[in-house]
C-alpha cells in the first residue's frame, strides 16, 4: 500500500492518475481503412464510388491515382490537397483511389483519416505509422479549415509536410480536402496593405505550398451534372428524365456529383431500390 503519510509517494500517486494511459499500437498490417480519433479504429471496407463513375473530374482523377499508385508501389509520392467546389468528389476519388491501389496488392497501402479536431494528437499517428515500414500509408484529412484565431494549426501542418523535426514518416503521404485553396480564410482588407500587400496573402498561401500536388475542382456545367447522374442511374439500373434532374439541381442551388447522388437516391427510393 502507498504511504499516504509520504508527500513524495502522494505526490507520484496524483502524478499516475493524471497521466493518460499509453495507447497500444494498431495493427496496421491487416484492414484496408483505418479512422484515428488520438486512437486507431479498424475499418472492415472503404465505402466509395466506383472510379468510372466520378464524371466530370478526369484530369482530377488521373492526377489523383497516379499519385496514390506511386505511393502504393513505394515510389516517391507527392501530399495532396484537393480544393474547390463542394459536392464535386474530392473525398470520393481520394477513397476510390485508394481502393484502386489495394487491388493490385491490399497490403501494400491503407488509407487513414482523421478528424480536424484529432490533428493535436497526429504526431503520435506518425509514430505509430513510421514502424510500419512493410506498408505505406494516406493519412487523409476531410473539409479542412483553420479560423483567424488559430495560429497553431496551421503552422503544425507546415510542419508535418516539410522541414519539421517531426514531419510525417517516408510511408505516410498527407491527403487533404478544403473548399478553400489556401485553406485559411482570405479578406478583401488583404488587398489593402499599405506596407506590402503580398505579405498577408503569401503568408496564407505558404500552407497550400507545401503540398506537392494541389487540385482543383470546380462546379460542374449542366453537360456534366447530366452525366453524372445517367452513370449513377445506368449502374443501379434506374430510369430518369433530364428535365427531372435538372429541376432537382435547380431546387437545390447547385449542380454536383453530390446532388446528382442525391437525385438518384430519390429515383431508388421511389422505385423502392437500395443502394
Amino acid at each position: 500500500m502507498t504511504d499516504q503519510g509520504d508527500p513524495l509517494a502522494r505526490i507520484a500517486a496524483a502524478l499516475e492518475r493524471l497521466a493518460p494511459p499509453l495507447l497500444d499500437a494498431a495493427d496496421w498490417l491487416n484492414d484496408p481503412a483505418y479512422v484515428w480519433d488520438g486512437a486507431a479504429r479498424a475499418v472492415a471496407r472503404i465505402a466509395a464510388p466506383p472510379l468510372a463513375l466520378l464524371k466530370g473530374i478526369d484530369a482530377q482523377k488521373d492526377a489523383v491515382t497516379a499519385n496514390v499508385a506511386r505511393l502504393a508501389a513505394g515510389h516517391a509520392a507527392h501530399d495532396m490537397l484537393l480544393w474547390g467546389a463542394r459536392g464535386m468528389g474530392k473525398s470520393a476519388l481520394l477513397r476510390a483511389s485508394v481502393i484502386a491501389a489495394q487491388q493490385a496488392d491490399p497490403s501494400a497501402i491503407a488509407l487513414v483519416q482523421i478528424a480536424p479536431e484529432a490533428l493535436a494528437s497526429l504526431t503520435g499517428l506518425f509514430a505509430q505509422l513510421g514502424t510500419s515500414s512493410m506498408r505505406r500509408f494516406l493519412v487523409f484529412i476531410d473539409d479542412l479549415g483553420f479560423e483567424d484565431a488559430d495560429s497553431t494549426g496551421p503552422r503544425a501542418l507546415r510542419s508535418w509536410l516539410e522541414g519539421g523535426v517531426e514531419a510525417r514518416p517516408a510511408n505516410v503521404r498527407l491527403a487533404v480536402t478544403s473548399n478553400r485553396r489556401a485553406i485559411l480564410p482570405r479578406h478583401l482588407s488583404e488587398q489593402d496593405d499599405p506596407i506590402n500587400p503580398r505579405d498577408a496573402i503569401d503568408d496564407r498561401l505558404a500552407l497550400a505550398d507545401r503540398f506537392g500536388l494541389s487540385v482543383g475542382f470546380h462546379a460542374c456545367s449542366q453537360d456534366d451534372y447530366l452525366a453524372i447522374v445517367a452513370g449513377y442511374a445506368s449502374e443501379h439500373g434506374l430510369d430518369w428524365a433530364e428535365e427531372h434532374a435538372l429541376e432537382w439541381a435547380k431546387r437545390r442551388g447547385a449542380r454536383s456529383g453530390r446532388v446528382a447522388w442525391q437525385f438518384v437516391t430519390e429515383l431508388a427510393g421511389r422505385a423502392g431500390k437500395a443502394l
